[in-house]
């Protein structure tokens, strides 16, 4: 396994076909690692799998956890190699940004909607940097978590709308034995927290259990859970077709929740059946 740290040695690097890249902004866990896994078996032993460690500032706000954002590039890096990585590519900030972006990707109109809402400028961030991350990687493939769910939407929208030769695979959510969604930020929770957090996948279940009933069914049961635990802070919960455009009539759905537990955020999201 190499580790890049400028874009030259990047572009230096041989780029053994078929190539994978996971993009990543470090403190690895078991959903990176199913992210790696899932491009090692897709590119065979005779691809190569990259893997970027960036905390990107573009995509924080001016009160967001920028600078507490756990930074574990030992772990990271013995995650990776424990994975097959081939090439790890970690820039500094004034390697990927020598200069404040003049130029950055607009992503559109459902990039204020969700998430967009209250993290407005996240999305125009994120695309930046993985439209900056596909052209420096050149890959022929591109693995994203569905945790991201809205983010994985927009990249695919990205991908399309500018041609980008590339292939998007999105990968399951990762959970722990009781449901809670694999995060960097959940080792930002204390004990009384961490339970808290678990009435978000009780909703998100409760709503899907919910959707031969209908729609108005589905978000009823998830507002029920929530409601029980007062403490957690909504930021939405939403009920979205599988391209988070509107939901119209039965077939697949998609829920999308983010909330705050103590001072931690956390985003989750399950897919859903209506009838």
């Amino acid at each position: 396994m190499r580790l890049t740290q400028t874009k030259a040695e990047l572009r230096a690097a041989a780029a053994i076909r078929p190539r994978a890249v996971v993009m990543t902004m470090g403190a690895l866990h078991e959903g990176h690692a199913a992210l790696l896994a899932e491009a090692r078996e897709r590119v065979g032993p005779e691809g190569s799998v990259v893997l970027t460690i960036f905390v990107n500032p573009l995509q924080f706000g001016p009160t967001e956890d920028f600078d507490r954002y756990p930074r574990t590039l030992a772990s990271d890096l013995a995650i990776a190699k424990s994975e097959g990585v081939d090439l790890v590519f970690n820039p500094s900030r004034d390697e990927l940004y020598p200069n404040e972006p003049s130029i950055t990707v607009h992503p559109g109109p459902l990039a204020d909607e969700l998430e967009g809402m209250v993290r407005p400028g996240h999305f125009a961030g994120v695309l930046t940097v993985v439209s900056k991350m596909l052209h420096l990687t050149s890959p022929d493939l591109a693995l994203f978590g569905e945790k991201d769910y809205q983010q994985l939407t927009l990249i695919r929208e990205m991908v399309c709308d500018l041609d980008m030769d590339v292939d998007i695979v999105p990968v399951q959510t990762v959970r722990e034995a009781d449901g809670l969604a694999l995060s960097s930020r959940n080792r930002y929770l204390n004990e009384t927290e961490r339970d808290e957090a678990l009435v978000l996948y009780r909703a998100l279940t409760a709503g899907a259990k919910a959707g031969m009933n209908g729609p108005d069914a589905v978000l009823a049961a998830a507002h029920a859970e929530l409601e029980a635990v007062p403490s957690v802070e909504i930021d939405y919960l939403a009920l979205r077709a599988p391209d988070l455009g509107p939901v119209i009539g039965p077939g697949e759905a998609r829920m999308l929740i983010a909330a705050r537990v103590g001072t931690t955020r956390l985003i989750d999201n399950i897919s859903i059946t209506l009838r």
